[in-house]
């Protein structure tokens, strides 16, 4: 074991030798070697976080495509994403492992091994490390070929969800000491251009929910502007008002109607939360157990600049330790959303990680319109841990304390 840790750094430049399609299998063979696992396999969490696809470790995959998709619900892929912890089970002589593949929290997949013997503490927290490692490989990889993408990909997306799928942040997930976070994207048939994202820098944390106004590559293009315009904004370092002006001003410019939408700031070191809503549905926030509506002033949406100049107002709204704060598209609230008793579920959420709570959100949407959405459904959970915190409780990529549990009681 002690010679295996010595070796992570070979092994990270072994795996850059390797063509971004093949860095998975250096870590696999070395896998092999060092602990005689007769199957290993890297399994990557598709889109719907409702899946993952077997990606093979062989020299003959081919195209490289997933050879297989497996359905998580109530397997044991699931409950590692849940809970973030190291499954072992014995069958026969052999001995199966899976631990997580996860960056700050984003969970990007899972690592199987097939080992001969039971595996001693040593060998378990080398697999663990090496689930770790495997985070960062696929992250580097992944911008030099398509192979994960199309891991995370349950079928070929059209024009408009192309389009729409580059504009959210590269990380569903994010992990801090002060705050978690998840955004998930439920998108409906015709796509209608919803788009979240999020940001940090030293002090603050950036997030956005937009809804354009209609269907398909016209709502994907309004939105393309839309979100351009707010990171452009964003990462010229202006305020508030100042990024809904520029988006306010991009989409009357380009002619691509409007659309509502929600800027959230917070501060890391003092807690001082900032809203600004063009249009758009009020967050949620549940404290104490209880979920309310989080009143606010409402301006107009984005793209009418031209025929009504108006400013955009910054308003602080109250957020404290402990508290989870939601922001939604109208598709969570309106059409199928209706039927959907949405406080009570978030109540019945409380105890699950962002990742699963948004994930169960969408899906009760989803189930209510029987899997045909008339709306794109789009919700951000924050949980605001507080600025009194300053480091996480990391074990292989996760905050265990924040992790779920395996399956909702």
């Amino acid at each position: 074991m002690s010679d295996w840790r010595g070796e992570l750094p070979r092994l990270l430049t072994a795996a850059e030798t390797a063509a971004p399609v093949g860095a998975v299998d250096v870590v696999a063979e070395d896998l092999r070697r060092h602990f005689g696992a007769t199957k290993i396999s890297f399994l990557i969490v598709d889109l719907t976080g409702r899946a993952v696809a077997r990606l093979s470790t062989s020299p003959d995959t081919g195209s490289g495509r997933p050879a297989e998709r497996i359905p998580m619900s109530g397997t044991v892929y699931e409950q590692v994403i849940r809970t973030q912890r190291l499954y072992q089970e014995t069958s026969g002589h052999e001995q199966r492992v899976i631990v997580p593949v996860t960056n700050r929290g984003d969970a990007i997949g899972l690592l199987e091994l097939i080992l001969p013997s039971p595996p001693d503490e040593d060998v378990l927290r080398g697999v663990g490390e090496a689930g770790h490692m495997l985070a960062y490989i696929v992250i580097a990889n992944g911008r030099f070929t398509d192979l994960y993408t199309w891991g995370k990909r349950s079928r070929p997306p059209t024009l408009a969800a192309e389009i729409q799928y580059q504009l959210l942040p590269q990380s569903l997930s994010c992990e801090a000491a002060q705050f978690t976070l998840c955004g998930s994207l439920e998108p409906s048939e015709d796509l209608s251009g919803d788009t979240f994202d999020y940001a940090l820098d030293r002090d603050t944390l950036h997030v956005s929910v937009t809804d354009p106004m209609g269907h398909d590559l016209d709502a994907a293009l309004a939105a393309t502007i839309l979100v351009a315009a707010l990171r452009g904004a964003r990462r010229a370092g202006t305020g508030l008002a100042e990024q809904a002006r520029r988006a306010d001003e991009a989409l009357a410019a380009h002619a691509r109607g409007h659309a509502t939408g929600q800027l959230l700031r917070v501060g890391l070191r003092t807690g001082r939360a900032q809203l600004v809503n063009a249009g758009h549905p009020w967050p949620l926030r549940m404290r104490d157990g209880a979920v309310e509506t989080v009143p606010c002033e409402v301006d107009p949406p984005f793209g009418l600049a031209v025929s009504a100049p108006h400013p955009y107002r910054v308003q602080d709204i109250d957020l404290r330790p402990g508290d989870r704060l939601l922001m939604l598209t109208d598709g969570m609230l309106e059409h199928q959303g209706k039927y959907v008793d949405l406080p009570a579920l978030v109540e019945r959420t409380r105890d699950l990680h962002p990742r699963e709570t948004t994930l169960m959100l969408t899906s009760a949407i989803r189930a209510a319109a029987d899997g045909r959405l008339e709306d794109d459904a789009t919700v951000v959970c924050l949980d605001w841990h507080g600025p009194q915190e300053t480091q996480r409780h990391v074990s292989s990529g996760a905050d265990t304390q924040q992790a779920s549990a395996s399956r909702l009681q």
